[in-house]
């Protein structure tokens, strides 16, 4: 039986507490998940979260998943395509906005002064059910 993101109307964020690192991620780099319903075993529902870097962190190598991924830079900069030490990349400045199908390699990330993501993940479910 299939879950449903919660109705949330307006809640107040709290902003320092609530963060933790996500699997497979640095330290450093800490998420707020805001409402989900994703199962990433049955493919299936989103996600939405803030995805904060402190600043001089990097990821070392590219991503990839299964599901959509849109993400919105609300402040701070980001350096898209880093080698393993941090080096290189193309820098990015808020505001900026990628859409990410599944499948696609993208990264990795460093941020140079710190910033702070604003994600949707999600499957789509009705191109599931026609495979």
């Amino acid at each position: 039986m299939a879950m449903n993101k919660p109705h949330i109307e307006f809640l107040a964020l709290d902003m320092k507490s609530g963060w933790a690192t996500p699997e497979g991620y640095p330290e450093g780099i800490k998420q707020k998940i805001l409402a989900s319903d994703i199962d990433e075993f049955r493919k299936s529902g989103s996600r939405t979260r803030l995805l904060r870097f402190e600043a001089g962190v990097f990821t070392a190598a590219p991503f990839v998943h299964d599901h959509w991924e849109e993400v919105y830079l609300l402040s701070g900069d980001l350096t898209v395509g880093n080698d393993a030490q941090g080096n290189g990349g193309e820098p990015f400045l808020s505001p900026t906005y990628a859409c990410r199908p599944p499948g696609v390699h993208h990264g990795p990330f460093k941020s140079e002064k710190g910033c702070l993501l604003f994600e949707i993940h999600y499957y789509d479910e009705s191109r599931m059910q026609r495979a």
